[in-house]
Order: structure tokens, then C-alpha cells, then sequence
């Protein structure tokens, strides 16, 4: 069974991700193996560089995020290219990954596009991590040392909480008062006894 792992920015999706790992559950995390495939994978690297130029890697060849993320976050339509670019490579990525997991009962893909990139329509269930916007600014704040206002574009370019609670099958709710560690094993139970 492969399950979906999504919330938006700050929700605390990866935190979520590290209970189900204690569980024994693999994990695939689409956000950091897209930034590995924009810097590894040959035909990616050509089309970011096709589309952002040769700014878009640092002298090491590492990927400049800074520099791409200032573009994205302000251009809708660059966005939706770099978008276009990296899901797909995504998607093919995780889909031989899955398949290279033949011992789990199930396996999660984390990512924050989940749905906005069509890559839910591939998984069996989804989860959604939900937290109050003032709760996820203030930690995406603190972690990726950002301003408000540049938390908040990053926000305003994801589906909203609510369109993406109505595609869950399961919910959490990382209010930091509820336990998130009651709540996965409480879907883990769940995602088990439907195998």
C-alpha cells in the first residue's frame, strides 16, 4: 500500500514522518529528493539551466535554492516551469523507489505539492498534517530563518489548508497540544489492518 504524506509550509510534515520511521515505515521525501535530482539527475540540471540560466548552480555545481527560490516565489509562471520540470522526475524517482521496497506493508512519500502535482492520484490513502497559520509561520520562521512576509509568499503559492483537508483520508492535527505520536499510531493501526 503507498500512502501520501502532505500539509502546507511549517505544518510539520517531516517531524510526522520521523514518528512513522520509528515504526519501521520507509519513507520518501519528494522535497529533498527533488533538490538531489536537480543537482544529479543530467536531464534535469539541462532544463533548469535552460530555463533559469547558468545562475541557477553555484561554482560547486550545487543547485543555488536562493537564487531559484527568489524567482518562484515572485513569478507564478516560472513556478509552474520549474514545477513542470521537477514532478515528473519526482514522480518516476518514487515510483522506482516504492517498487524497491518489497518488504513493507506500506510505504509513505512526504511532500508538500502532494496534490497540487497529481502525485496523490498514484497512493492508496493520504494523510494531511494540519496547524494554525500563526503556529506554521513562526516555525518556518525560526528553521529556515525567513521573514514573515517571505513565509507567507511561500504559503500563498500552496493550496489552501482547507482544499487539501477535504482530500484526506486521515488527518493530524500538530497543534503542539494534541499528541502527534498518539495520533500516527493510531493510522498506522488503521493502515494495517486494511492490508
Amino acid at each position: 500500500m503507498k500512502i501520501g504524506i502532505t500539509g502546507n509550509i511549517g505544518s510539520g510534515k517531516t517531524t510526522i514522518c520521523k514518528i512513522f520511521e520509528t515504526l519501521g515505515v520507509p519513507i520518501y521525501y519528494a522535497d529533498t529528493e527533488a533538490k538531489k535530482l536537480m543537482t544529479e539527475d543530467p536531464l534535469v540540471r539541462e532544463q533548469v539551466k535552460l530555463l533559469f540560466g547558468v545562475k541557477a548552480y553555484l561554482q560547486d555545481g550545487s543547485l543555488d535554492r536562493k537564487y531559484i527560490g527568489s524567482i518562484v516565489f515572485n513569478n507564478t509562471q516560472m513556478l509552474t516551469r520549474l514545477n513542470y520540470i521537477v514532478h515528473p522526475a519526482v514522480k518516476r524517482h518514487s515510483t522506482q523507489w516504492a517498487k524497491s521496497q518489497k518488504k513493507a506493508k506500506y510505504t509513505v512519500k512526504e511532500a508538500a505539492l502532494l496534490i497540487e502535482s497529481g502525485g496523490h492520484d498514484a497512493l492508496d490513502k493520504i494523510i494531511v498534517v494540519t496547524a494554525p497559520l500563526d503556529l506554521r509561520v513562526q516555525r518556518v520562521m525560526k528553521r529556515d530563518n525567513a521573514s514573515r512576509e517571505e513565509v507567507l509568499a511561500r504559503e500563498d503559492k500552496q493550496m489552501p489548508e482547507s482544499e487539501k483537508v477535504m482530500k484526506a483520508d486521515f488527518l493530524i492535527h500538530n497543534d503542539g497540544d494534541t499528541s502527534l505520536v498518539q495520533q500516527v499510531h493510531k493510522i498506522h493501526r488503521e493502515l494495517l489492518s486494511l492490508i
